[in-house]
């Protein structure tokens, strides 16, 4: 059987997957989402049409790939390299309201769902996971 999302280039697939994100009422850009910077490490805001349903995708493939994630390790993801002068670089992580918007949106689609830690196991880690109906969605994207 098949897989897109390891089949597939990143991009490619997030491309896709955004386009069907576009057709799940839940995923709506807020209309701040063009005042704000995506990190503290960005000039400007964001100014492409298509940035929020790109960035939910890129967040539901990296649920789908690394099964647990939470905030933290998806601003370290996202997060670039500031400009500071005459200084040497230095990494910033990226902003964390524009995915936990984003987590919270695919939490009401019925996409993903809190992980939570339970005391006593190490194995079980916070954040966030695919419920069925997510993984069936990520999955059927061609």
């Amino acid at each position: 059987m098949e897989n897109p999302v390891y089949e597939l280039s990143a991009q490619e697939f997030n491309l896709k997957l955004a386009e069907a994100l576009k057709k799940i009422p839940e995923f709506k850009a807020p209309e701040w989402i063009w005042f704000v910077k995506s990190g503290s490490a960005k000039e400007r805001p964001i100014g492409e049409e298509d940035f929020w349903y790109k960035r939910a995708a890129s967040i539901l493939r990296q649920i789908y790939r690394r099964k647990v994630i939470g905030v933290n390790r998806l601003r370290t993801k996202y997060g670039s390299k500031k400009n500071r002068g005459m200084q040497p670089e230095k990494f910033k992580k990226a902003g964390g309201k524009i995915i936990r918007v984003a987590l919270q949106q695919a939490d009401a689609a019925g996409f993903t769902e809190i992980q939570k830690s339970v005391r006593g196991v190490r194995r079980k880690k916070p954040g966030r996971i695919l419920t069925e109906k997510g993984r069936k969605f990520i999955e059927a994207v061609k």
